[in-house]
């Protein structure tokens, strides 16, 4: 469920109003996602999104979210484009909430990934990369090495129940992860959750990137581990090297990664794991029931840990 703030019809037309984007045709909440409440916006003038940015958005932070997406647009990555008022203002008010209208992509993300899809998505992400560095304003990711242990802390004490033993393996990893956390890596802004529900595909072709409300400027290798486990795993959490191959040598033939990158693909995709594993967890013990959000099981996330974990080179990756 992701409509969290309910938007009647006469408020939409006076906030509409502002906009030269034509009259109200249809309006419907999207039953996807989980940060913001999303509606799908038909006027006479096309397709539109509406998002209501709840509580889990830092408001200071979405001027360079709109900023970073109307860049990429502007370069040609397919992604969503903030929509302007007449008075040039992007970033609204709508009932008590920030708001705001970006275009429509049209598509639909892979239920079932196969490894078709891989290629298209790591040269996706690979032309984001290179398009973003022209966007100066940059924001650090509160979601990187410098937040995971804060986040353990705080998750440890439910973590044995969520499964026994937990808090103690990952402490240990973490520790892990942090001493061999790479240095002097090429930096840019990242996606930082590019997941199959952020990609869309539309005649077997990929349309378009969406959701960029945890994108940061950070290690641009990293944002490639973070797809690895996002895209290459099966549903018996196997590795597919196959699927990774082809999503690492389509990146690296759009912007091509260092030796060094190369060497660090392990230890980035231990840290993409913990990450995830750590934001699961922390959801899973904190969010009461009956809530809206729907929990993610970490253990998935662990399970592929720990492959990364044993991981001896960037070879286990098809490199």
């Amino acid at each position: 469920m992701a409509v969290y703030t309910e938007v009647s019809d006469d408020v939409l037309a006076a906030f509409l109003a502002d906009y030269d984007i034509g009259a109200l045709v249809a309006f419907r909440g999207i039953a996807e996602g989980v940060e913001n409440s999303n509606y799908s916006l038909r006027t006479t003038g096309g397709d539109f999104i509406l998002t209501l940015y709840e509580k889990r958005v830092d408001p200071v932070e979405l001027p360079w979210f709109l900023g970073l997406m109307e860049h990429l647009a502007g370069h040609s990555i397919t992604c969503p484009r903030p929509v302007h008022g007449r008075d040039g203002v992007a970033l609204r008010k709508l009932c008590g909430r920030h708001a705001a209208i970006t275009t429509f992509l049209p598509g639909v993300w892979p239920r079932r990934v196969r490894p078709e899809h891989c290629g298209p998505v790591g040269a996706a992400l690979a032309a984001l990369h290179l398009a973003g560095a022209g966007y100066a304003p940059t924001r650090r990711n509160a979601l990187g090495p410098e937040g995971w242990e804060p986040l353990l802390e705080r998750s440890r004490p439910g973590a044995n129940g969520v499964q026994f033993g937990l808090g103690a393996e990952l402490a240990a990893a973490l520790k892990r992860i942090l001493a061999a956390w790479p240095l002097g890596l090429p930096v840019g802004h990242i996606h930082a959750d590019l997941f199959p529900d952020n990609v869309f595909f539309l005649g077997g072709k990929l349309s378009g990137l969406i959701d960029f409300y945890f994108a940061a400027t950070d290690l641009l290798a990293y944002d490639l581990a973070v797809c690895l486990n996002a895209w290459c795993f099966e549903p018996d959490l196997s590795l597919n090297v196959t699927k990774a191959r082809a999503m690492c040598s389509a990146y690296a033939a759009v912007r091509p990664l260092s030796a060094a990158e190369r060497a660090a693909l392990p230890v980035l995709c231990q840290g993409a794991a913990m990450r995830f594993v750590l934001t699961r967890l922390y959801d899973w013990i904190n969010t009461p029931a009956g809530a809206l959000v729907t929990r993610k099981d970490p253990k998935e996330y662990v399970r592929r840990l720990r492959f990364h974990l044993a991981a001896p080179d960037e070879r286990a990756y098809g490199l």
